[in-house]
């Protein structure tokens, strides 16, 4: 019976190997948002160029501004999600497969693998994306055409909404430390 319990111990530490394909998969969309928000940067010289025209007029202007604008907060947005899935890939592996020895002289190691559980890394993984949405909200607001009063009362709403969903969370990490 003793050793049917430890092969089934070995059997069950071992399926922690699975994970692997977790932290593959991740790192798989990690690159896939890093393309992603690379060639949106990309296409950023063809607007500005059509931007600082001189003879554009003040509507069309103003439509590009806003072009040019969502395109840059798309880029930052990739960025960051990018940021998001290379941290969880990292994440993942530390946490069920050991330290990473490669990282471990490293001076950017303590910002990126600070995660000692699961919930940690919910946790930091739960900050980023609370940025994300801030900035597809700004993405959209950007593109918003405002006519009426509702429309920038609804604006505003959002916005203090933000505002407290921010404040509330820097709470919360006062609140820890």
């Amino acid at each position: 019976m003793e050793k049917l319990r430890r092969g089934f111990e070995h059997l069950l530490w071992g399926s922690r190997f699975i994970m692997l394909a977790g932290v593959l998969f991740s790192l798989l969309m990690t690159l896939s948002a890093f393309f992603m928000a690379t060639v949106d940067s990309l296409q950023l010289p063809g607007y500005l160029d059509d931007y600082a025209r001189s003879d554009l007029p003040t509507e069309e202007r103003s439509d590009l501004r806003a072009q040019l604008l969502t395109l840059i907060v798309k880029a930052v947005d990739g960025y960051i999600v990018t940021a998001i899935l290379l941290i969880f890939s990292l994440g993942l592996y530390e946490l069920f497969m050991g330290r990473l020895e490669v990282a471990r002289d490293s001076q950017v190691t303590p910002q990126l693998l600070q995660s000692s559980s699961l919930e940690d890394l919910k946790e930091r993984i739960a900050k980023l994306l609370v940025l994300v949405l801030v900035i597809e909200f700004f993405q959209r607001a950007v593109r918003l055409d405002v006519n009426s009063a509702k429309d920038l009362v609804l604006m505003a709403l959002g916005i203090l909404l933000i505002g407290a969903t921010l404040w509330i969370g820097r709470l919360n990490l006062h609140e820890k430390h």
